[in-house]
């Protein structure tokens, strides 16, 4: 289902480019073009694709792109998450407990593979008919009254009357908005890896984690499909500093396999499918805010106006709605200027809410510190099963401690992810 065009406020058109083929530079490009504005993709690959291999929908990304008319495509693709589990790797003590359920609404959670929602996307995006350069980097934007983007090769492209920075955390763009601060390195990254979902052992509804202390967390999360037809996967991962990966490889593959099923014996059934550690994937993780997204002509969006851990799961979801507050911004004001200032207004809040959240609980699950999982392990669990936690917790997850719905100008969607999960029962 493809939503109606909204034009930009009192029918204005930009020409606007938009900096990344990721999932926050495709949203922007769809609500862009079709408010009936001139876009163009600027990517730095080769050929555009997806990067990483599963994380979760909350209902704050799943509400933008049922704003989208993709809600459905995504739904078939993705697989429901209910609740998200974590022991104590040596005790079996419970010591994360959270469940969608705990608010009303029937929310829940959807985990994708990453090629699943850039697919969805993307093929949107080419349905439109909206211009994709790829192999551009752009290095710097010539601000004047209608910016030049300057590219690495030398090649400029413009003018425009808006650029939008999607580029990701290491965003070269956004100094021209002020910010020259680069994301602040976390101590923890993580080895992931897609796998054959393996059903035996495990809730094909949550994400399950198991813990030793804070410095290893071993995590399954079934993704659905990363496209029609194909077979149902799992990302698995493990946590590490990003400085040890070298020590672990030259252990070999064996002993740290060996660690992962003694800590965990049902992840046998994912550690068996990897053969090479070509397999899996090195995450690096950074905190960084930009008090003011916007600059000159320059709205910055997604990872490159905010990083974090992914503790949380709200990387993919906050990029969504940096989307959607953009357009909505532009389709309500008679100017970039305004548009860029309601835009910032709107996300200002939530976003230094979840950021503030996440860099606090993170070191509970992945730090050096003895202490916090002592607390995490006898203290967290208990208080999280007492009124109103469980609401918290759960608000927390979803995105929605702080409604990001009404300062973006649309409503929440409200859905039930039934049995058949191709079945659309959006109302």
């Amino acid at each position: 289902m493809v939503r109606p065009v909204r034009f930009g406020g009192r029918g204005i058109s930009y020409d606007i480019a938009i900096a990344g083929a990721g999932p926050a530079g495709l949203a922007m490009a769809l609500y862009l073009k079709r408010a009936g504005h001139s876009v163009t993709v600027f990517e730095r690959f080769e050929e555009a694709k997806p990067v990483g291999s599963g994380l979760i929908l909350q209902p704050t990304g799943l509400t933008v792109l049922a704003d989208l008319g993709l809600l459905d495509d995504m739904l078939a693709l993705g697989a429901r998450i209910d609740r998200l589990h974590g022991a104590d790797a040596s005790t079996g003590r419970t010591v994360l407990d959270v469940r969608y359920d705990a608010q009303r609404g029937h929310r829940f959670g959807l985990a994708v593979h990453r090629a699943a929602l850039f697919g969805v996307l993307f093929g949107a995006a080419r349905r439109e008919g909206i211009a994709i350069e790829t192999g551009v980097e752009i290095e710097m934007l010539d601000a004047g009254e209608r910016p030049i983007l300057v590219c690495a090769n030398g090649r400029s492209a413009g003018p425009f009357d808006l650029v939008v920075d999607a580029s990701g955390s290491r965003s070269k763009l956004r100094r021209s908005a002020g910010s020259a601060e680069a994301p602040r390195p976390l101590v923890y990254g993580a080895f992931w890896a897609s796998l054959k979902w393996c059903g035996e052992g495990f809730d094909e509804h949550a994400l399950l984690q198991r813990y030793d202390k804070a410095n290893v967390m071993i995590g399954v999360l079934p993704i659905g499909r990363p496209e029609p037809g194909a077979d149902k996967m799992a990302a698995f991962f493990w946590s590490l500093k990003p400085a040890d990966a070298e020590a672990v490889r030259a252990q070999g593959l064996d002993a740290w396999k060996a660690r992962v099923v003694r800590l965990w014996p049902q992840a046998e059934a994912f550690t068996r499918q990897i053969e090479s550690f070509d397999q899996l994937s090195l995450a690096r993780y950074g905190h960084h805010t930009m008090k003011l997204p916007a600059g000159r002509k320059l709205a910055v969006i997604g990872d490159a106006a905010h990083s974090t851990s992914p503790q949380l799961g709200q990387g993919a979801n906050m990029a969504l709605l940096d989307a959607a507050a953009l357009s909505h911004a532009l389709a309500r004001t008679a100017s970039v200027e305004t548009a860029l200032a309601a835009y910032a207004k709107a996300r200002r809040w939530h976003v230094r809410v979840f950021q503030a959240l996440s860099l606090a609980f993170t070191p509970f699950y992945q730090s050096d510190s003895v202490a916090l999982p002592f607390i995490r392990d006898r203290l967290v669990a208990t208080i999280a099963r007492i009124p109103p936690a469980p609401q918290f917790l759960a608000s927390m997850v979803a995105g929605t401690v702080i409604d990001p719905f009404g300062r973006i100008g649309i409503e929440e969607a409200r859905w039930d992810f039934r049995q058949d999960p191709g079945h659309d029962t959006t109302r």
